[in-house]
C-alpha cells in the first residue's frame, strides 16, 4: 500500500483521516530570533527585516537581532544574561551607541561578515535604610545620585585601598569601558579602550574636594561606596535605569561569569565607535 501511495501523508489521506500541511518554515527564522522594540519605527523596521530574511539563505547561528535603541537593548541582554547566544542591534533609536544602522539592501551582507565583542556587566548590590539588599546588573555604568536638595556625602575605596575618604558631590558614577563614552562621558569621565580591563571612577559635580577628576582601576577591583550621612543626605544607586532608593552601602564589581555576545558591521565596530567619541570636537 505504501508504494501505491508514495508515502505516509498519502496513506493517511487514503484512509480517511484528516491531513494539513502546514507551510515549510525558512530555515532563517529557525536559525535567528527577531525581538523588537514597540514604537513605529521599530515595528517598520521589523516588518522589512522579515521580509529580508524570509528571501535570503543566510545561516547565522543562535543570533538574536534586536530592534530598539541603547535602552531596549540593554533591557533585552539582562533578560538574556544566562544566553550564550550571538546579539545584533539594529537601531530606530537617537545615537544608537550599541547598535548598527538598518540597511534592507546590505544586512544580509553585514550580518554574514559581522565581528563579534565579548563584554562583561557590572553587578551592584545595594544595601538600604532598612538594611535590605537587593542585586542588579549594569552593562553600561553605576550611578550614585543625590537624593535630596542636599549634597552626597560618600566614602569610596575599592579592595583595601582608600580611593577618597569623604567626597560631597551630586554623586560619583562607576563606568565600563563599553558605557565609558555614555554618562560617564558626559560628567567628563576618561573614555575607556574596550580591551582595557579598567573601570573609571567619576564625581558628578564635585564640591569636596572640588578638583578630584576621579580615578581609573582594575576591572578586578571590588569598589565600595558608603554613604556617610544617609539620614540628612539620602542617596539613590542606579544600575543603568534600575533605581534603588535610600542607599546605605553599595559594592560594585565586574560579573565575570555573564559575557554578552555582540555583533557589529565589519566597519563600525564598537572600539571604532569608541575611538571616534575619544577624538571627537564638540561644536555649539
Amino acid at each position: 500500500m505504501a508504494n501505491d501511495c508514495g508515502s505516509r501523508l498519502k496513506i493517511l489521506a487514503a484512509c480517511g483521516v484528516p491531513v494539513r500541511v502546514w507551510p515549510r518554515a525558512p530555515l532563517i527564522m529557525k536559525k535567528i530570533q527577531v525581538i523588537s522594540d514597540t514604537n513605529q519605527r521599530s515595528l517598520k523596521i521589523r516588518s522589512q527585516l522579515l521580509k529580508v530574511l524570509n528571501k535570503s539563505k543566510i545561516s547565522k547561528l543562535n543570533t538574536v537581532i534586536v530592534i530598539g535603541g541603547d535602552g531596549f537593548m540593554l533591557q533585552t541582554l539582562k533578560k538574556n544574561k544566562k544566553s550564550k547566544k550571538f546579539f545584533y542591534g539594529i537601531n530606530s533609536g537617537n545615537y544608537g551607541f550599541l547598535m548598527n544602522k538598518f540597511s534592507s539592501k546590505t544586512l544580509v551582507n553585514n550580518l554574514s561578515k559581522a565581528n563579534m565583542v565579548t563584554i562583561s556587566p557590572l553587578e551592584m548590590m545595594v544595601q538600604n535604610s532598612k538594611n535590605q539588599t537587593s542585586k542588579y546588573l549594569a552593562i553600561n555604568e553605576v550611578s550614585i545620585l543625590r537624593q535630596s536638595r542636599q549634597a552626597a556625602s560618600l566614602s569610596i575605596k575599592y579592595g583595601s585601598k582608600q580611593v577618597i575618604k569623604r567626597l560631597v558631590s551630586d554623586g560619583v558614577l562607576v563606568s565600563t569601558p563599553a558605557g565609558s563614552t555614555a554618562y560617564n562621558l558626559s560628567v567628563h569621565g576618561p573614555i575607556l579602550n574596550l580591551n582595557s580591563k579598567k573601570l573609571s571612577i567619576s564625581p558628578i559635580s564635585p564640591f569636596r574636594p572640588r578638583r578630584w577628576k576621579g580615578k581609573i582601576v582594575s576591572d578586578k577591583s571590588k569598589i565600595v561606596i558608603k554613604n556617610l550621612n544617609p539620614k540628612k543626605r539620602p542617596i539613590s544607586a542606579v544600575a543603568d535605569n534600575i533605581e534603588v532608593r535610600n542607599a546605605k552601602n553599595i559594592i560594585i564589581k565586574t560579573n565575570q561569569k555573564i559575557k554578552f555576545n555582540l555583533l557589529y558591521d565589519k566597519n563600525k565596530s564598537l572600539q571604532k565607535k569608541i575611538k571616534i567619541e575619544q577624538l571627537r570636537r564638540e561644536t555649539t
